[in-house]
């Protein structure tokens, strides 16, 4: 009889679990719905005529109405939106109205150069910030402790094009050890890509590194106090030991979130870095583009960093749920 209560207990948990994880993606497709018309509406009410932006003041009218009945710009702003909708459901993202590619194609490109650069920024980052705040956990209240906690709170204030043009006048143009510019090309050696990511990559991670590590040491110091610590304690074990076995397996929910939430928040520092090292990602090619007016591109980036970032924050949403049960309950 208690082996079936426990079974059902269990199933209905585990189905409780997926029914949230279902409304949480369900809100975040939505989210990702409201956001696109925000960027449609918001790009379509910018003063100006894209017409005249693409052919220039001299154009004469009937080459601006011309090129506005090419583009559809004639017609309802409702239609438009609806159109460009369907057609990126069904991943056609349009052709650029100044190059006139295939967005597709050269969006697929930037968005892989950029996920390099990401995920070598995260590969970098999670483990120094996780090193420094256990150590600074291990040294409370020390130099060392003090020390470090400089250092993190040095990199949150920084913005990132002032740590970005820093590491460029020390390592490039100082130094000579590293390109300025960060130009890669799908051919590329691993090596040499690592090498040419080097400074926008090192410059990310100095722009996560100090928040991860600050609340790693937070979640950390929260655990400490703890009872079972002063159980540990009198039992005899080491400081190292008790950080090691007790406090770190009972802080991991705080510090998976904010890891993940770092996570996202790396989409959206890409814009600023990869113009300031001229990386040919999809920050740079929005970048680009809305200097050229070109506004299927620049709807199709924004919509795809939007998407980004809402689905890793729904991420680190279920990961808090797993690593604590008691998310996945209302009260």
């Amino acid at each position: 009889m208690s082996l079936s209560i426990a079974v059902s207990a269990r199933t209905g948990g585990r189905s409780l679990l997926a029914a949230m994880i279902l409304r949480r993606l369900a809100g975040g497709l939505l989210m990702v719905l409201a956001v696109s018309v925000l960027i449609f509406a918001g790009l379509n009410l910018l003063p100006g005529d894209t017409a005249t932006a693409i052919l220039g003041q001299s154009a004469t009218p009937a080459s601006v109405q011309a090129l506005r009945l090419q583009l559809g710009l004639d017609q309802p702003a409702l239609w438009r939106y609806l159109h460009w909708l369907g057609g990126v459901l069904q991943g056609d993202f349009g052709i650029s109205l100044t190059s006139r590619d295939n967005i597709s194609i050269t969006l697929w490109v930037r968005l892989k150069n950029t996920l390099f650069l990401a995920g070598s920024t995260a590969v970098v980052a999670i483990p120094l910030a996780l090193t420094i705040g256990f150590v600074s956990v291990r040294f409370h209240g020390g130099w060392i402790d003090n020390l470090l906690n400089l250092f993190t709170r040095t990199a949150v204030a920084l913005p990132e094009f002032f740590s970005g043009y820093l590491l460029i006048l020390i390592f490039s143009m100082t130094l000579a050890w590293l390109p300025s510019n960060s130009n890669v090309q799908g051919d590329m050696p691993l090596l040499s890509r690592l090498q040419a990511i080097a400074l926008p990559c090192a410059t990310l991670v100095l722009a996560v590194l100090g928040h991860m590590s600050n609340m790693t040491r937070a979640a950390l110091l929260s655990a400490q106090r703890s009872s079972y610590v002063d159980t540990a304690i009198l039992k005899g074990l080491s400081p190292m030991g008790i950080l090691w076995r007790h406090v770190l397996p009972n802080a991991w929910a705080p510090i998976i979130n904010v890891i993940v939430l770092n996570l996202a928040y790396l989409m959206v520092g890409v814009v600023i870095v990869e113009n300031v090292f001229v990386y040919p990602g999809l920050g740079q090619y929005m970048v680009d583009s809305i200097t050229k007016r070109d506004v299927p591109v620049v709807q199709s980036c924004a919509l795809v960093l939007a998407a980004m970032y809402i689905l890793l924050n729904l991420f680190a949403d279920v990961v808090a749920m797993l690593a604590n049960p008691r998310l996945r309950h209302g009260k």
